[in-house]
């Protein structure tokens, strides 16, 4: 009797799975998706880990639905600068000391696609491969480093000339093209151009976008060439609002050098980081007409301690900076996807994997802090409601794909979540 009655409950899932035409559907909220132009309270279904239907008022059935009045449903976030290969180089980038692993600071922020930005190098990908990429549940991409030892830090290892090495990083780069999707030029402290040339040897060996952090700035390789000569149309400058980058005259007029480069076709990337975004340049530069082509983080551990925080942080500065929810949505989701090349990425259309973020827009007084200390009020500010990662439920901060409980336990035993995470759910199961 008892072996019936627990085969009985747990087949119940399966048919209630079934008999749903959708597996999760989200009703009645405000859909961004810039790729197709939606800025509209659309209802979002998904079947199969993919975006099943896209529309005014879904009335199919599904397993598990979800009010999601009052929210923002937008493509799951791409952060195209962070740092994931916590591996064992010191007290550096690639350890750590700075790298987190991805899952623990992504989906409670809406992100379900991160680019690893240049920790990594040619000779320790591998490494990076199993102990950070093989094991996430986030989608992980990298940008290799053109140092072979990637951010190993200490002149011995990133200001290596001799480790430069364009082929052996091209080839790298060839032989996992469904993760890499670029190089990384980073930190170089010399009068050479050799970090910025070789990378880009690299990138036009395996036709590929180039990312370049400037390092240390010199006279002898200005900026302005970099954003008007080296760099190729799609290869993208970070840290754009970097103290640094000699980004204003002398009347604080955003120089014309830097419109040149954008009508040329470089994109300028955010990557706050924990020294390289200040009011001063991103406020004035937002005023005049050059607005980021897309935001990310640089995350890492002192920057998501210190002003950066966390993606959703920085998208709600250039909320209160003037900028439209329509297009912050816009530079994290499918500005970013197109500048990976990775266009299968980043909206809401019908067939495409479901990677979506529910968020909700809060009212308040808030504080935004830039990496100088500078605190910027706004009255409004970003959280994530739930992150769905192929379908599937990874993170839920209030609850709004569970049912309510009322003291039968025996409902949850019987009928499991078919909107949560599969793998989670199966491991709750396997510990009864």
């Amino acid at each position: 009797m008892f072996k019936m009655r627990t085969l009985a409950l747990v087949l119940i899932p399966g048919v209630l799975a079934a008999q749903a035409q959708f597996d999760l559907l989200l009703k009645g909220g405000h859909v961004i998706d810039p790729k197709n132009g939606i800025s509209a309270i659309r209802d979002v279904a998904i079947k199969d880990g993919k975006i099943a239907a896209v529309d005014a008022n879904i009335t199919g059935s599904a397993t598990r639905t979800v009010n999601a009045a009052g929210l923002y449903v937008t493509p799951g976030l791409i952060d195209i600068h962070v740092h994931t290969f916590a591996g064992g180089m010191g007290a550096s980038y690639a350890s750590g000391a700075l790298s987190i692993f991805p899952d623990g600071f992504t989906f409670r922020s809406g992100v379900t696609t991160v680019v690893d930005a240049g920790t990594s190098g040619w000779r320790n990908f591998p490494e990076f491969k199993a102990r950070t990429i093989d094991r996430a549940r986030t989608r992980v991409l990298a940008l290799l480093n053109i140092v072979g030892n990637g951010m190993g830090g200490g002149n011995d290892v990133e200001q290596n000339v001799k480790d430069m090495d364009s082929k052996a990083t091209a080839k790298m780069a060839m032989a996992h093209k469904d993760i890499v999707v670029g190089f990384k030029s980073a930190h170089y402290q010399g009068p050479e151009w050799v970090s910025v040339d070789r990378a880009l040897e690299a990138a036009k060996i395996a036709n590929l976008p180039l990312m370049v952090d400037f390092g240390t700035f010199r006279a002898e390789r200005p900026h302005e060439e970099l954003i008007t000569k080296r760099l190729r149309p799609g290869d993208i400058y970070t840290h754009f609002y970097l103290p640094s980058v000699p980004m204003l005259d002398d009347a604080n007029k955003v120089r014309p050098y830097l419109f040149e480069g954008r009508k040329r076709g470089v994109i300028f990337d955010v990557g706050h980081g924990a020294g390289s975004f200040v009011w001063r340049h991103a406020e004035r530069a937002m005023a005049q007409g050059l607005p980021p082509d897309s935001i990310s983080t640089d995350l890492h551990v002192n920057s998501m301690n210190a002003g950066m925080k966390d993606m959703l942080n920085v998208m709600s500065k250039f909320l209160v900076m003037g900028m439209s929810m329509e297009d912050v949505i816009l530079r994290s989701t499918w500005n970013p996807a197109k500048e990976i090349r990775r266009e299968e990425l980043g909206h809401l259309t019908v067939g495409a994997g479901a990677d979506v973020s529910v968020l909700r827009l809060e009212r308040g007084r808030f504080g935004f802090v830039d990496v100088y200390g500078g605190r910027k009020s706004g009255d409004r500010k970003l959280t994530a409601e739930i992150t769905i990662r192929d379908g599937r439920v990874v993170w839920d901060l209030n609850g709004l794909t569970r049912d309510e409980w009322n003291g039968l336990d025996n409902k949850y035993n019987a009928q499991g979540d078919p909107a949560w995470d599969g793998t989670l759910r199966n491991d709750v199961r396997a510990r009864r």
